[in-house]
């Protein structure tokens, strides 16, 4: 009788052996610089490259900003003890108020981007309408944003908006751990942010220092990021029914060359038939958790395709009619 056994990743051998694999990552100050970067080199002859310049100047403003922005009112510790005795996020973005300046600041960060932006941009339109969005529409609608309400979310505002927001929440999360280094504890969902309870936008496979080998999911509103081992399903859990799929894969494409992984993947599980991506450094040093899913867009469409739902969101890019319940995929959606 031959016995048979399923490899263990990196992350399995290192628990098992006693290491300390880092849980959480918390965003960098160059954080938005590395996505301005990367969205750049990515626009060269894509075809969504004007959107993706969009997003380049839009990070760039967010970090220009980002250094000066005011600290919001952070946790106390009574509620941090709270968070972790009960499992849950610190700072849960569905629930956590949001200081009346974070409208201020967004008008800012909105008029630096209609400065950057080329006289002859056609995204000139749409940011100065924004611009004239008025207090009590900017709360709704980021209320819906954050909620997970597409129901009256207006589709071509929220990019813009969710710009703001993830300023605001990121620097929370920077200043609240600077403050209480202990803050975010342990929390019983793996598949949202520990800190502020959104969806990831994707997962990537670090490279360097102590993160080394792992795999991270990616915050999509405050940039934080935390470790789940791979070939586990960050929606169900199922470790049984993981599948890996790529553009080349899914679309019928020659396989790549023996022994060659592609950067980008889809993880799909077979159980839930939901998904996210992985990036991994090892094969693409400069990936980009929010940058590369925006250029892959074509993956999200072929595994969509063959009946995945994408667990995560990329809150810069929403898909759906503006009065199209569940069309969007705000950061809160799907079951807790």
């Amino acid at each position: 009788m031959s016995i048979t056994s399923r490899l263990r990743s990196p992350e399995e051998i290192a628990l098992n052996a006693g290491m300390e694999v880092p849980r959480l990552l918390l965003p960098k100050a160059d954080v938005f610089a590395e996505q301005a970067l990367r969205l750049r080199q990515l626009a060269a002859n894509h075809p969504m490259r004007d959107y993706l310049m969009l997003m380049a100047v839009v990070a760039e403003a967010q970090s220009a900003q980002l250094p000066t922005y005011p600290e919001p009112a952070l946790p106390t510790a009574a509620q941090a003890d709270t968070a972790s005795q009960q499992g849950v996020p610190l700072l849960d973005a569905a629930t956590w108020p949001r200081e009346p300046f974070w409208r201020d600041q967004w008008r800012a960060l909105m008029r630096d981007v209609l400065a950057k932006l080329p006289a002859d941009s056609p995204a000139r339109a749409g940011v100065s309408a924004a611009l004239a969005v008025d207090d009590a529409t900017l709360d709704q609608q980021a209320a819906r944003l954050l909620t997970g309400v597409s129901l009256g979310l207006d589709m071509g505002l929220a990019p813009l908006l969710a710009a703001g927001l993830q300023l605001y929440f990121t620097r929370l999360v920077m200043a609240t751990q600077a403050a209480m280094p202990s803050a975010f504890g342990y929390t019983q969902d793996e598949g949202r942010c520990p800190c502020c309870g959104s969806l990831p936008v994707a997962s990537v496979t670090r490279i360097g220092g102590t993160s080394e080998g792992y795999r991270y999911l990616h915050c999509t509103l405050c940039n934080a990021e935390w470790h789940v081992v791979r070939v586990k399903c960050v929606h169900c859990s199922n470790t049984g029914s993981v599948r890996f799929r790529s553009l080349e894969s899914v679309a019928g494409d020659a396989p790549l060359p023996s022994g060659k992984r592609p950067v980008i993947q889809a993880e799909t599980c077979d159980t839930c038939w939901h998904y996210l991506k992985i990036m991994h450094m090892t094969q693409d040093a400069q990936v980009n958790p929010v940058a590369d899913d925006l250029a892959t867009l074509t993956l999200d469409l072929l595994v969509s395709d063959a009946g995945y739902a994408r667990h995560g969101v990329n809150l810069l890019l929403l898909f759906g009619e503006p009065d199209d319940e569940g069309a969007a995929a705000p950061p809160n959606q799907g079951p807790r």
